[in-house]
């Protein structure tokens, strides 16, 4: 890539963004940022008290009795001990130097590999499941989340160890700590070793709170709402720099929202997990507000948190809860209040519209209703508008949709940093079946193979040229020359069918213009290609399944796609590639590659029984 491309790109970061980063790396680095001069001792003594209030009947967790998932997906075994905190518990890796100040511990120790199975236990889901069965009137298990907390404290001294290095994984131990006073009614009455281990972790927060916000992702909402929950319950019990965290948190909350959400819902990350990470966030910061009958935010705030809130509801599939794999995906889940799958949206979803649209997304009693009973938030009667046809340009997004068929069509809108090379990746769902399918994230820290195939143009239902990603990649969680929308036409109703198309030009002149057009049995996408050099390659990940091909058609004996060309096929393929549906996990799935060696168009048509 050009230095002129890499200016672009820096650019296109925003240099006040860069200059906060490079301030913050220097401050840490020669002692001038005041987190290194952070002291804080362990702290001793019983974090809640027994429930003294008519205890809650509701269906508790399941998870952290015997057995947790990581990830929530690969379960490990737990004692009534607390875990070690500094082992991951897949592999057996650890971090051998407890002590070390957090600011000395590297991004990424080849000796450990991912650290994010080593903070997965210290984001304390535990918390919220043994405080879920304190509140039903199990003494053990209240019992079990006072010892757990004071191990923690013990084992992971302030500000020493990886547990302290991530202001976003100490946000997180600050909100489920809040939610589990909420749930045991303890919010009003907080034992003074609550209170002191949340004020050492905002202590930890704001040092580093402008690098978060610098990132323009969720850790600056995270961290902003961690000081508004966190500062607004030291203030409530007397403790002095309780209201300027508020304040602080407030502040950023309010300008995070604005910055980082567009009007139509679309979130800065692209991604629809990381859009429940920042829902779930502001959901908790709303019920704290009004459990602490603070003033309310600013009406932009909550006509931000309303938009995404509709945005995620038009993403997910009421059947099952599902959605598109879509952008990056590291396995956080927050606010977990039910054995619900990791890939069901719906709690989220029915929270967040209760809060902010103060409707219900789902009609029917379920297990989606849970979240709402214990956090005491009323579940409105209203049914919510159900999703129709959207366009969600600030994010690039359009999702087609007839009957119980969903196509969601993603194009090039990068006001943020794009993760992955995906412009024109079609997701295709039959109710709660992911027919054509996205391939994920699998880890940000493994072989070089991996963090190039997950995140690049290969892994997508898209048009790939000349074997290289739509955009060059600078760093690890970075491409560089941002793909612009060349080419629009919104979403139309043609005679049987809902249309759509969008197209871009990348920085080697290749062009890619697509069109889909969704019948009620059929899936019609017309791809237009030219300006490559040798080959483009049209890649369809397929619904796992025994395809086999006839001619220039594949059916798995139930559905049927077809690919005609323009120009000659060169090659027409069914290979294996890989998909991650959750973190560290990964499955191969078939691929359809149509390959062509000119400038011309590819019609593909996939046919199901109606």
């Amino acid at each position: 890539m050009t230095t002129l491309g890499k200016a672009q790109t820096a650019l296109a970061l925003g240099i006040s963004n860069l200059v906060r980063v490079a301030s913050y790396r220097l401050g840490v680095r020669v002692g001038l940022n005041p987190v290194r001069r952070l002291v804080g001792g362990v702290v001793q003594g019983v974090f809640f008290q027994p429930v003294a209030q008519e205890t809650l009947d509701l269906p508790v967790l399941q998870q952290w009795q015997q057995t947790a998932l990581l990830f929530s997906y690969w379960p490990f075994t737990i004692g009534a001990s607390a875990p070690n905190w500094h082992i991951n518990p897949l592999d057996g890796a650890r971090i051998a130097e407890l002590q070390r100040n957090w600011w000395q511990i590297p991004d990424f120790d080849p000796a450990v590999g991912d650290i994010k199975p080593i903070w997965e236990a210290s984001r304390f889901d535990w918390v919220l499941a043994f405080a879920q069965r304190a509140s039903t009137g199990d003494i053990a298990s209240l019992d079990r989340l006072n010892a757990w907390l004071a191990d923690w404290c013990v084992q992971n001294a302030p500000y020493k160890g990886p547990n302290w290095k991530c202001g976003q994984e100490a946000s997180i131990r600050v909100m489920h700590l809040a939610m589990a006073a909420l749930l045991l009614r303890q919010i009003g009455a907080t034992t003074p070793s609550l209170l002191e281990l949340i004020r050492l972790h905002l202590q930890r927060i704001e040092p580093t709170l402008r690098y978060a916000m610098a990132q323009d992702n969720n850790h600056g909402t995270s961290e902003a709402a961690a000081l508004f929950i966190g500062g607004s319950w030291l203030a409530t019990q007397g403790l002095q720099e309780g209201e300027r965290w508020q304040q602080l948190g407030r502040k950023w909350l309010e300008n995070r929202a604005v910055r980082l959400i567009g009007e139509d819902g679309s979130f800065s990350q692209y991604s629809l997990n990381y859009h429940r990470v920042m829902l779930d966030t502001f959901c908790m910061a709303e019920i704290w507000r009004q459990r602490q009958a603070l003033p309310r935010f600013s009406p932009r705030w909550y006509a931000r948190a309303l938009a995404a809130s509709r945005w995620l509801h038009a993403m997910v599939n009421a059947e099952n809860g599902d959605g598109p794999n879509l952008g990056a995906n590291d396995g956080a889940r927050l606010l977990q209040l039910t054995d619900t799958d990791y890939r069901d949206f719906r709690p989220s979803v029915q929270l967040a519209m209760a809060l902010f649209a103060n409707a219900r997304a789902y009609e029917t009693e379920g297990i989606w209703n849970l979240p709402l009973r214990w956090l005491g938030v009323e579940l409105p009667q209203v049914l919510a508008e159900q999703p129709g046809n959207c366009q969600f340009d600030s994010g690039g997004f359009a999702v087609l949709r007839r009957g119980a068929v969903m196509a969601m069509l993603r194009y090039p809108r990068f006001r943020f940093r794009p993760s992955q090379a995906d412009a024109l990746h079609l997701d295709l769902w039959l109710g709660g079946r992911n027919l054509l399918r996205d391939a994920g994230t699998y880890s940000y820290n493994t072989e070089a193979q991996w963090l190039s195939y997950f995140p690049g143009t290969a892994s997508h239902n898209t048009v790939q040229f000349d074997d290289r990603d739509q955009m060059p990649r600078l760093s690890r969680f970075l491409f560089g020359d941002w793909l612009k929308t060349s080419y629009l036409e919104p979403i139309g109703e043609q005679v049987g069918a809902i249309s759509f198309a969008a197209g871009y030009r990348d920085g080697h002149r290749a062009s890619h213009r697509r069109s889909v057009r969704l019948y009620d049995d059929t899936l019609v996408v017309s791809d237009q290609v030219d300006g490559f050099q040798h080959k483009a390659v049209l890649r369809w990940r397929l619904e796992p399944g025994q395809w086999l091909i006839q001619g220039n058609a594949l059916s798995n004996g139930e559905h049927v796609m077809q690919v005609h060309a323009s120009v000659p096929i060169v090659r027409f393929e069914l290979v294996g590639g890989w998909e991650s549906r959750y973190y560290l996990e990964k499955n191969q799935v078939p691929v359809l590659e149509v390959e062509i060696h000119q400038p011309g168009s590819l019609i593909t048509e996939y046919r199901w029984a109606s």
